[in-house]
């Protein structure tokens, strides 16, 4: 039976989940910031690393690689529009990964907007997204452009509801604050921060969330709710309100970056 572990890493700093897969012998980890804490994983657990898959090229994603691939000579995924030492096979849509140690087949999606060349794996009702997708929000546009971006946005929007969305940062919680910000009369999302203030009270991880909450919840999928247009409007002190959802997300992702 496959289980899902999240990984605190760089805790305080980054808040890195590290997610690793493993079927109780076999393992594979999804961006290692930081090698350690997977390493004593394994040995705790008595696993061996299958393989590692890489998002994008920030060092809280790819630090630990070098010194994981010491121990385990494991290959490792990336994208292949960013140069990532360590990486030995590079991927981008429409590829696909087999992890044959563990069953496993991921689709690759090229989701550009915090990096270029961010892409996610896809598969068995998983989404990987490193920093593109966050629990009620999204990343940083550090390299993307709004256009860009908001289209990575919808191709996961599009996805099925009931895909369980792994994101990499614990900031679910401040995200919640700041899309009630934007869209106070959303009763899911009330009962979200709810929820999530139950989980951190409890030391529990938010993730992964899905698709469907997502939808629900998170402002940067809702950039045609009318609510969230006029908080914009409201906020910027606009005198005429956005005309499009490209330039909604691009006023959303200023706010957030300040918030």
């Amino acid at each position: 039976m496959l289980k899902i572990i999240p990984i605190p890493a760089l805790t305080g700093t980054y808040d890195n989940y590290i997610w690793l897969l493993h079927n109780d012998r076999q393992a594979i980890v999804v961006d290692p910031g930081d090698a350690a804490p997977v390493l004593a994983y394994l040995q705790k657990h008595r696993l061996s690393l299958s393989a590692i898959l890489i998002t994008h090229r920030h060092n809280d994603h790819i630090r630990g690689i070098a010194e994981l691939v010491k121990v385990y000579n494991n290959p490792v995924y990336g994208p292949r529009l960013e140069n990532i030492a360590g990486v030995t096979q590079t991927l981008g849509e429409p590829d696909h990964v087999e992890i044959d140690a563990l069953g496993l087949r991921f689709k690759v999606l090229d989701i550009p907007g915090h990096t270029l060349g961010h892409i996610a794996y896809l598969g068995h009702d998983m989404l990987f997204c490193g920093d593109t997708l966050f629990g009620c929000a999204c990343g940083k546009m550090f390299e993307g452009t709004p256009t860009q971006f908001h289209a990575s946005l919808q191709k996961l929007a599009n996805l099925p509801d009931k895909t369980q969305v792994y994101c990499a940062h614990e900031y679910t919680e401040s995200n919640v604050r700041f899309a009630l910000l934007c869209e106070p009369d959303n009763a899911q999302l009330q009962q979200r921060q709810r929820d999530v203030r139950v989980l951190r009270e409890h030391g529990k991880p938010t993730l992964p969330s899905d698709i469907a909450l997502e939808k629900a919840t998170n402002p940067f999928l809702r950039c045609n709710t009318p609510q969230i247009i006029a908080s914009i409007a409201h906020h910027f002190e606009l005198t005429s309100l956005p005309t499009n959802e490209i330039a909604v997300f691009a006023a959303l992702r200023t706010w957030r970056d300040h918030f």
